[in-house]
């Protein structure tokens, strides 16, 4: 079990799906909100978090003020987890969707404010270059995009249409950080 780590939910714990996920650990989840918070307001936006295992970091944000959380979760097993969740959790204004996230970003759908992508070690490379590629028509004029990988993944290949801000390890795990350009 994990648990929210402030706002209206703050101290809830959330189930973990049985296996293949990794959640976000609460120091990361601290630290990447409190830096999230000084960049962007998190009250009635609109949040996308792909490869959503146990929806830790959407829930995180609906938590903190977020209007809507879509979740993306390939796994059926994790998708029922996180339904779960977002009903003891008394979030309503969720949507779960259990697609691929490659999948997921080519079709057309809404935009989003701040999009969160941990996809499993097992994603390479070229396949979340993908991903990253395909959300960009889904982002509103000055989105923020956080993928958390494993430090020793390296940066990701971030798309012509929004530029690096920061990155930070945390032991194993690095947090990338980018934002849609101002003139693209």
């Amino acid at each position: 079990m994990t648990r929210i780590v402030a706002g209206t939910a703050g101290g809830r714990r959330l189930k973990v799906p049985p296996k293949g996920t990794r959640p976000t650990s609460e120091r990361v989840r601290e630290a990447l909100f409190s830096s999230l918070e000084a960049l962007v307001d998190l009250d009635g936006a609109r949040v996308l978090d792909l490869y959503a295992g146990s929806g830790a970091l959407g829930f995180e944000a609906l938590s903190r003020g977020a209007a809507h959380a879509t979740f993306v979760e390939s796994d059926k097993r994790a998708a029922d987890v996180l339904k779960g969740n977002a009903k003891e959790l008394g979030f309503a204004d969720t949507t779960i969707v259990n697609r691929t996230a490659e999948a997921y970003v080519m079709a057309e759908g809404e935009k989003f404010d701040v999009v969160f992508a941990d996809p499993p070690y097992a994603v390479g490379d070229d396949e979340l270059a993908k991903v990253l590629k395909g959300i960009v028509p889904r982002l509103t004029a000055d989105a923020i995009l956080i993928v958390e990988r494993a430090s020793r993944s390296g940066e990701p290949a971030w798309p012509e249409e929004v530029e690096a801000l920061r990155a930070k390890r945390y032991g194993d795990t690095a947090v990338y950080w980018a934002q849609v350009r101002a003139d693209g």
